[in-house]
């Protein structure tokens, strides 16, 4: 099955970025959300990125500013933001992007299976949760599976396509063959607590939080190192800062109760969490974000 229009659901820290990874390689996209300022601060998201990006070919002269302000509207033309299903009727492909709880994600898998045709694809973009309990939500679960991006889902080429217990082989082909033409890579895998990537970042990342708890580190010069070290490009904590401390610890929490104490879980986060300190979203975390 080609997917000729695709649809995300939930335009916060990923959202607005996927519907743009869909819209720039040619494929109309909406983005949903449950209020319009979230709806709002996806389109900014996409727009931002399409800029960027634009801008880097025009800063190498490969195009013209004048080509650069025709793709960006282009390209932003094809995601429709909105905030209701009105325009999920011929969908072929559906990401959902909402918070990594079950209870939600299962919600919008029901409302899911009602909007949209019988042919449509249901995907989550879930780092950890089991795509076999979400597809439990919907009369076909043979057609829902995982599909998940990495942060910053614009330039990391990596997405893992997860199997849940009933995903047919004609949607897992389905969804690797809609990754190579976002220009991404697809890693298939089944369905185990972290999946692949997230069970070796966690593995390492734990180690890091163990170790600076234990020895009083300061978190501060525990990243500078790792990244003058030329091992990631930041260090762990200014990660988890951008990519949300509530996502991260609920992934850590999960890896724990999965696997025992090898994962380690930081406390530091937990209190953060616990003060609403979620990272850049909220300005502050590890580290203050002006805003």
């Amino acid at each position: 099955m080609f997917v000729n229009k695709a649809a995300v659901v939930g335009a916060g820290t990923m959202g607005g970025e996927i519907a743009q990874v869909i819209a720039s390689t040619g494929t109309p996209v909406v983005l949903k959300d449950v209020k319009q300022e979230f709806v709002d601060a996806g389109l900014e998201k996409a727009r931002q990125v399409t800029q960027g990006q634009l801008g880097g070919l025009v800063a190498k002269e490969k195009i013209t500013q004048e080509q650069a302000d025709a793709q960006l509207e282009d390209i932003l033309g094809r995601i429709t933001g909105t905030l209701s299903y009105d325009a999920f009727g011929d969908v072929d492909f559906v990401i959902e992007a909402v918070p990594e709880r079950m209870d939600i994600k299962q919600s919008v898998f029901a409302e899911l299976d009602t909007v949209t045709p019988g042919h449509a694809i249901l995907s989550s973009n879930t780092s950890a949760l089991s795509i076999t309990e979400m597809a439990e939500a919907t009369l076909r679960p043979d057609k829902v599976v995982g599909f998940h991006f990495f942060y910053p889902a614009s330039m990391m080429r990596l997405i893992e396509v997860i199997e849940g217990e009933e995903t047919s082989e004609e949607t897992l082909q389905t969804a690797t063959t809609f990754v190579q033409s976002l220009r991404k890579t697809a890693v298939r895998c089944g369905e185990v607590p972290g999946f692949v990537v997230n069970r070796i970042l966690n593995s390492a990342a734990s180690e890091v939080w163990r170790v600076t708890d234990e020895e009083g580190l300061s978190i501060e010069e525990v990243d500078n190192v790792i990244k003058e070290s030329g091992t990631t490009p930041m260090g762990p904590y200014f990660l988890t800062d951008l990519l949300g401390l509530d996502t991260v610890l609920h992934v850590a929490e999960h890896l724990r109760e999965s696997y025992g104490d090898r994962f380690y879980v930081s406390p530091k986060m937990q209190e953060l969490v616990a003060a609403g300190n979620l990272g850049q979203k909220t300005g502050k975390g590890f580290y203050e974000h002006g805003n």
